[in-house]
């Protein structure tokens, strides 16, 4: 028998795809597939070739191994399905990205890396030991956002970590700092879990998502820190069931934000969103939803409470009129995505600007069923807080400071 497997190894006929028993996960180690992890050496195949071996295996479970160093790894895609019921990536070290923006001629530079249609993983940084860095300055530096006179300005920079199609994933200890762009994308992905993860960017990064869900059902976010330079967490189109809980946020950032939703005229649902022990220091919003008037759909059941504020610059925002430049996008009757049952509660600290509260709904589909509770907002730099509302029907209950703002419930016009 032994002469046998012999001849198989030598000859090369036996596959990636061997099976282990359900007792351990088979390791695959990335230095044993040529990574080097002194952080300038290209180590994109090795961990190509990593990653197709622990993914073909077959069994329980298979764990990639990252250890202690520095493993500069080019735009590339993870893909599945694997052979394995889970796969853990097991994040002991650091990779980076390449350090300039030319790294990507030739490749798609929307993304860094990609996990596709990969089920059951676990990312695991080890208690916050390993992560990802984004080398994002090159990037910053061309940005059309902050240099639209540069000639080789960019709208367009790379999502350092991206999870397309793919479901029941869990992604926790993992440190994402220096992104380009957004620093983690759930893109058509159900069943996700995010815990202790640390986002770090510059706040005047440009378009820095800290984490942006698309399209996605079943979401837990907790226990994380993000700084950076748009919205902390992002919620787009087509998401359902997300629960968002002990974050904290800043300084820097937009917020935890709904939106924008509806900027094509397309159909929009999002439904059941729960955020909860949040922190805001130095950020732009607290709780906002941001609405294209040319959408369509609903934004239905969801609560905000339990909210701490430090020199937030506007703590409670609902705009029905978002536009790509602020205010220009006027009043358009007869369409607009409908808000209704927002809870605003427990919400206590200070705010940086006079408008602390804003909701400018629309005249076409006011909100309704909003809720403020327990609004005790004060001002951070002298200049008395005020709440503008427009067209937003609902209840106050408590102390609501600043207020009234709210009209009527619209069922009882």
């Amino acid at each position: 028998m032994q002469e046998l497997v012999a001849w198989f190894l030598i000859t090369g006929l036996i596959s990636f795809h061997i099976t282990y028993s359900d007792a351990q996960p088979a390791d695959v180690n990335v230095i044993e597939n040529g990574a080097n992890g002194d952080g300038k050496t290209d180590s994109t195949r090795a961990f190509n070739k990593a990653w197709d071996v622990a993914c073909g295996i077959t069994g329980a479970s298979a764990k990639l191994v990252v250890p202690q160093g520095r493993f500069l790894v080019k735009q590339t895609t993870f893909k599945g399905p694997c052979k394995a019921a889970k796969i853990i990536v097991e994040l002991g070290g650091t990779i980076v990205a390449p350090d300039t923006p030319k790294a990507w001629d030739g490749l798609d530079a929307g993304v860094w890396l990609v996990f596709e249609a990969v089920n059951g993983m676990t990312l695991d940084g080890l208690g916050n030991k390993g992560g990802f860095n984004g080398n994002g300055k090159g990037w910053w530096d061309q940005s059309c956002r902050y240099h639209p006179d540069l000639v080789c300005c960019t709208k367009l920079a790379p999502t350092s970590l991206k999870f397309f199609k793919s479901n029941n994933l869990r992604i926790k200890g993992v440190n994402i700092v220096q992104s380009p762009q957004t620093h983690v994308l759930l893109f058509k992905t159900d069943r996700v879990t995010i815990d202790s993860v640390n986002i770090d960017s510059p706040k005047d990064s440009p378009n820095t998502d800290g984490i942006h869900i698309q399209s996605a059902n079943g979401v837990s976010i907790s226990n994380c820190k993000i700084k950076n330079g748009d919205d902390n967490i992002s919620i787009g189109d087509h998401c359902l069931n997300i629960k968002i809980n002990n974050i904290e946020c800043g300084p820097g950032g937009h917020g935890i934000s709904i939106g924008s939703l509806g900027k094509d005229g397309g159909q929009v649902e999002v439904r059941n969103i729960h955020v909860k022990n949040v922190s805001f220091t130095d950020t732009t919003n607290g709780a906002r939803i941001k609405t294209w008037q040319v959408g369509k759909g609903v934004v239905q059941n969801v609560i905000y409470e339990d909210i701490k504020l430090e020199a937030c610059e506007a703590p409670i925002v609902i705009d029905q009129n978002y536009c790509a430049v602020r205010g220009a996008c006027k009043e358009k009757a007869g369409s607009g995505v409908q808000i209704s049952d927002v809870v605003f509660k427990n919400f206590h600290g200070t705010a940086a600007l006079a408008e602390t509260i804003q909701m400018g709904c629309s005249k076409s589909f006011p909100c309704k069923g909003i809720t403020l509770d327990a609004i005790d907002l004060s001002p951070a730099k002298g200049v008395p807080c005020k709440a503008i509302c427009t067209d937003a029907h609902g209840t106050e209950k408590g102390t609501v400071k600043p207020g009234p703002c709210l009209l009527a419930q619209a069922n009882e016009l």
